[in-house]
């Protein structure tokens, strides 16, 4: 079960970072990128059903199509590629841990991506104290450069 979950990690990171790669470096865009990749993944596994455990062919299109929306931010944002793993394997956890509460619920993929992304995202926010200054700091700086001019 521990190299299980432990695939099912390294499969969020990857799909999140080969997403993004394809959707910037070969200016094939998020939608693209995601889709693409997700359908060979996918199509994998349709096809050969039997390569890996029923728990890791099961969940490895879902986890990759669920990280690959990670992948889908835009270059503006992110364009670490460990910043883009950490949220992808924090998706992977989120799904690992939560799944079983989103059946029933549309979006469910979409809305744990954005969940992790949020949550690396906001990571540089915070200094070494635990402060949040660093994005005061910049507010207060976008806030009173427009009023000065």
């Amino acid at each position: 079960m521990f190299i299980d979950t432990c695939i099912l990690l390294a499969t969020g990171a990857i799909a999140a970072i080969a997403t993004f790669f394809v959707s910037e470096r070969l200016a094939q865009g998020p939608v693209r990128s995601s889709a693409g990749l997700s359908l060979l993944v996918a199509a994998f596994f349709y096809f050969f059903p039997h390569s890996l455990g029923p728990f890791l062919t099961k969940n490895i299109p879902v986890v990759f199509i669920g990280a690959s929306f990670v992948g889908m931010v835009s270059a503006r944002l992110s364009s670490s590629y460990l910043r883009l793993a950490t949220a992808g394997v924090l998706f992977c956890l989120i799904y690992l841990n939560t799944s079983s509460f989103f059946n029933g619920y549309g979006g469910a993929l979409g809305t744990t991506a954005s969940i992790s992304l949020l949550a690396v995202l906001s990571l540089p926010v915070l200094n070494i104290k635990g402060r949040l200054t660093n994005g005061f700091r910049q507010l207060r700086k976008a806030i009173y450069g427009r009023r000065q001019r």
